[in-house]
């Protein structure tokens, strides 16, 4: 291959969701550009992301649902390219979509139309997506000069858009990382969020037969609250509240979950003690809370297995007090092997909120997770994805 002029304008490493976007943005532009991926398949986190049916944004997305050391970096790239944004080109390619909860936005059909989608806007763009190709090392001497596994690819620009450690099955690497590091960048420290809880062995096994048990709570970590879900796995905690708060919660701390948001318990088991005085605690409780829930709490001694009469109030108190204020340790997570995102990554102060160009290496840039950006559950991630890649796209 002659290297005597720029084989292409833009390499992207990268066919994620932020890649493809970067990719199909500078084609539009004229640019050629490839997309390199050691993967046999563009988009694997988009595939198997919102159980196959691709939470793809957020309506409500706006830069308080992110978390970074620098939060005000994403304002610029959310406000120029929008949910709104994206959803229009969605709709141009006729996919049908649906809102779930919390402004989140489905695929009605399958995460495939989304890949679909982004891999035609980049073949009618003319930008090239070559999968299966290893990124064996990067240089720099006025281009960058990109050592594959399939030879030698030369450019003016390079994007760095290789993710975070999360989910290692579907490839993921500390390429990024590694890359950043060579051409002096700092790395704000990374670990897993979006990710569910393990619990020590006492709590794990008092809470193994509840593995599958689901009810909605407002958990607590660090003064930020969610109010979704929680699950019990047969490893410890998850569903979409703990997860959120696994983004906030530091190794050692409590977790704090209201049982019952909606309910004031004191109150209502009072007025219930007047009215059916021989019912139990356990069935009392169980018109609100999952029943095997409150078995194991009451065989964990946490209340009495008495009926309502026999209840003090001081006892009633108490147990208002457990199911508003449930105070539950984790052990840790389960790390990136579950994790939906890399919290931390390349330091965003090193980066031009504008343009998503390297402000320590000329024609170097960063998008999506790889940067110290990282979204709430909800399409969030997505979003900045999209953003992030659309505006690298736009400067390349």
């Amino acid at each position: 291959m002659s290297t005597a002029e720029p084989t292409y304008d833009v390499i992207v490493i990268g066919a994620g969701a932020a890649g493809l976007m970067c990719g199909l943005t500078a084609g539009q532009r004229n640019k050629r550009v490839l997309v390199l991926d050691h993967a046999k398949q563009a988009g694997k986190k988009i595939l198997i992301s919102g159980g196959g049916r691709c939470n793809f944004t957020n309506m409500h997305t706006s830069p308080e649902q992110f978390l970074s050391q620098n939060p005000h970096f994403c304002k610029s790239a959310l406000s120029r390219y929008t949910q709104w944004d994206f959803l229009a080109m969605v709709e141009k390619h006729q996919i049908a979509w649906h809102e779930k909860t919390l402004g989140q936005l489905f695929c009605d059909d399958s995460a495939k139309d989304i890949v679909a989608m982004l891999m035609h806007e980049c073949k009618a763009a003319g930008t090239r997506v070559q999968l299966r190709t290893e990124i064996l090392s990067v240089r720099y001497t006025a281009q960058y000069h990109v050592d594959t596994s399939e030879g030698m690819y030369i450019a003016d620009k390079l994007v760095v858009a290789c993710g975070g450690l999360s989910m290692p099955k579907l490839g993921a690497t500390p390429l990024g990382y590694q890359l950043a590091k060579q051409f002096n960048h700092t790395i704000v420290p990374v670990r897993a969020g979006l990710v569910p809880f393990t619990l020590h062995d006492h709590d794990k096994a008092s809470f193994a037969e509840l593995t599958g048990v689901a009810t909605d709570v407002v958990a607590e970590a660090n003064h930020v609250q969610f109010k979704e879900a929680m699950l019990f796995t047969h490893r410890g905690l998850s569903g979409p509240a703990m997860l959120q708060i696994s983004s906030f919660w530091e190794p050692g701390d409590n977790i704090n979950v209201n049982l019952l948001p909606n309910e004031r318990i004191g109150e209502r088991l009072r007025s219930m003690r007047a009215e059916q005085p021989k019912l139990s605690l356990a069935n009392a409780l169980s018109r609100w809370l999952p029943k095997r829930l409150v078995q194991v709490l009451i065989e964990r001694g946490q209340w009495p297995n008495k009926n309502l009469a026999d209840l003090s109030n001081q006892a009633i108190d108490t147990i208002d007090r457990d199911i508003h204020g449930w105070v539950i340790k984790p052990n840790g997570t389960e790390g990136y092997r579950t994790a939906e995102v890399t919290l931390g990554g390349v330091n965003v102060d090193e980066v031009s909120s504008k343009t998503m160009e390297s402000l320590k290496q000329p024609g170097l840039y960063f998008i999506g997770e790889v940067l110290d950006v990282t979204g709430w559950l909800g399409g969030y991630n997505f979003q900045w994805a999209w953003s992030s890649g659309w505006v690298a796209g736009q400067s390349v």
